[in-house]
C-alpha cells in the first residue's frame, strides 16, 4: 500500500512539474492595446473582409462542432437546437428556456429538462462563438484596441468587459493583407495559460456571402466545424421548422 501511495505521489508531483513548466514556457502576458480611430478602422476592415452584412442576412445555419455537438440556429428568431450523445434540446438562446429529450423521449421532469437545456445552451454559446466571433466585436461591453506586434504588423485586441457567460476574456486577432483573420491568441478564464494561439483557416463562403473558417489548429489538437449548411429562410433551408413548438 505504501509503495502504491508513493507512486501516486510521484505521478502527482511529475504532473504538477509539467504544468508549472508549461505555464512558464507557454504563458504570455496580455498586451496593452491602444483604443481609438486606428483600432476602429482595423475592426471595420475585418468585418468587411468576412462580410458581416451577409452574415446578418444568414438567418439559419447548421453546423457540427468537433464532431460532438450538432446545432441548428435560427438567428432571426433567436432559437437553437443542440444534439449530442443521447440528448437533444431546443431553446430560446436569450432565455435558455425550451424543451429537452433523451433517446427520443421528451423529458417531462422540469428539473431534469432544465439541466439538459442549460447544458445545451452552454455548448451552443461556446460553439457558436467559434463559428463567427468576428461579428461580435461591437457587442455591448466589448473594447477594441490596436497592438503593435514585434514583426511590425498590427493586431486587433478584443476585450469582453461584460456579457456572455465568461466576461473578461480577451482575443488578439492576427490578420492577413486582406484583413482576413489567420490566427488569434486567447486570454480566457477557462484556460490558465494566457496567449494560447489558434489558427483560423480553411475559409469557406456561405451561399449568403458570409465567410466562415472551418479549421482551428492548436498545439494540443484542433477544432473543426463540419456539416455546415445555411439559408436565408426555412423554405430555402429545405427542412421543416424544428422550432414551431416554441
Amino acid at each position: 500500500m505504501k509503495k502504491f501511495l508513493k507512486i501516486l505521489v510521484f505521478i502527482f508531483l511529475f504532473l504538477l512539474l509539467v504544468m508549472v513548466a508549461a505555464y512558464f514556457f507557454l504563458h504570455k502576458k496580455l498586451p496593452q492595446g491602444q483604443e481609438g480611430q486606428k483600432a476602429e478602422q482595423i475592426a471595420q476592415k475585418m468585418l468587411e473582409a468576412v462580410n458581416k452584412m451577409a452574415w446578418d442576412t444568414t438567418h439559419i445555419i447548421q453546423f457540427t462542432f468537433r464532431g460532438e455537438h450538432d446545432h441548428i440556429w435560427d438567428k432571426k428568431r433567436h432559437f437553437a437546437q443542440t444534439e449530442w450523445a443521447d440528448y437533444k434540446a431546443i431553446f430560446d438562446v436569450n432565455t435558455a428556456k425550451g424543451t429537452a429529450w433523451k433517446n427520443g423521449q421528451k423529458i417531462d421532469n422540469e428539473i431534469q429538462a432544465k439541466e439538459i437545456i442549460l447544458t445545451a445552451w452552454g455548448y451552443f454559446l461556446n460553439d457558436s462563438y467559434w463559428l463567427n466571433p468576428m461579428v461580435k466585436i461591437y457587442d455591448k461591453g466589448v473594447r477594441r484596441s490596436v497592438v503593435q506586434m514585434p514583426n511590425g504588423k498590427e493586431g486587433l485586441l478584443i476585450t469582453h468587459d461584460g456579457g456572455g457567460i465568461t466576461p473578461g476574456d480577451s482575443y488578439l486577432w492576427f490578420l492577413d493583407e486582406n484583413h482576413i483573420p489567420t490566427a488569434w491568441q486567447m486570454w480566457v478564464n477557462i484556460i490558465p495559460i494566457g496567449g494560447i494561439e489558434t489558427t483560423w483557416e480553411d475559409w469557406i463562403t456561405l451561399p449568403t456571402g458570409a465567410k466562415i473558417a472551418k479549421q482551428h489548429q492548436l498545439a494540443i489538437g484542433n477544432i473543426e466545424l463540419t456539416n455546415i449548411k445555411s439559408a436565408s429562410d426555412w423554405n430555402e433551408f429545405g427542412t421543416p421548422d424544428p422550432f414551431a413548438s416554441l
